[in-house]
């Protein structure tokens, strides 16, 4: 089989799977792991397929609208985004300067801050709603180009926004953690936003329940070195956990 036909066979098994591991497309193809393993860096690279912890996924539905609809982001994982939510108000200090992004965790940490006095700095129109009804709490929205599926503010007047200020801490989620490629979104506007976002911070606090981590998504935002602190959930493994750490990352679980 020729290395163009191998890369076409792999992406039409990715796209008709939805997923598929390194060891099932070797023994497929009939080459090393190795060989697929570096196939999946070359496919990922042209667009393809993104690469996930021991396989790849497909992005066949995911090309023209790479971002899930806030609603459904909403419900995935609500339990335990939840739990992340309330361990990350915890610190949280009044007169604190802070800045939340556009995830659904971001949003539910609004919902359940207490009213104290505050400055919350945010691109997400679903946050700022929700802290409209704290009068304590002093709101700044970014504006920008309004992203209707995250209903999240991207684009040059939004970053040029957050270039004026800077925060005690940011709070935000992402598509993917990986030890290896760090912190990844589903599209460059949200990637350079959350760039700009770290760059402003004096500490980092990045709030990803277990299913995000192994995952690489489209976008490349941070390397994990940039990173203070992650909350996450219990089903995190032991093994990933003591990484972090050894890296001088704080993990909390809940």
């Amino acid at each position: 089989m020729l290395v163009a036909e191998r890369y076409e066979k792999i992406v039409s098994l990715v796209n008709e799977r939805g997923s598929i591991r390194v060891s099932e497309l070797s023994e497929l193809c009939q080459v090393t792991e190795e060989t697929i393993r570096r196939d999946l860096d070359r496919l990922e690279q042209s667009g393809r397929l993104r690469r996930s912890h021991g396989g790849a996924v497909s992005v066949k539905d995911t090309t023209l609208h790479p971002e899930i609809p806030y609603a459904v982001r909403e419900i995935m994982n609500a339990d335990e985004k939840k739990r992340i939510a309330l361990e990350a108000i915890k610190r949280i200090a009044p007169k604190d300067r802070i800045l939340l992004d556009a995830s659904s965790t971001a949003w539910y940490m609004a919902s359940d801050v207490p009213d104290v006095p505050l400055t919350v700095l945010t691109n997400s129109i679903k946050v700022a709603t929700e802290l409209s009804h704290k009068e304590k709490i002093e709101v700044i929205s970014t504006g920008g180009i309004l992203a209707q599926r995250s209903l999240s503010f991207v684009g040059p007047l939004a970053e040029r926004s957050l270039d004026a200020y800077h925060v005690d801490k940011v709070f935000l989620s992402c598509k993917g953690v990986h030890l290896e490629r760090g912190i990844s979104e589903s599209n460059e506007l949200q990637a350079r936003i959350k760039e700009r976002m770290i760059g402003m911070a004096d500490e980092v606090i990045l709030l990803a329940d277990s299913s995000k981590f192994g995952v690489q998504a489209f976008t490349h935002v941070a390397d994990l070195s940039q990173v203070d602190v992650i909350i996450t959930d219990r089903r995190m493994a032991k093994e990933t956990i003591a990484q972090l750490e050894d890296r001088g990352i704080t993990v909390i679980t809940v």
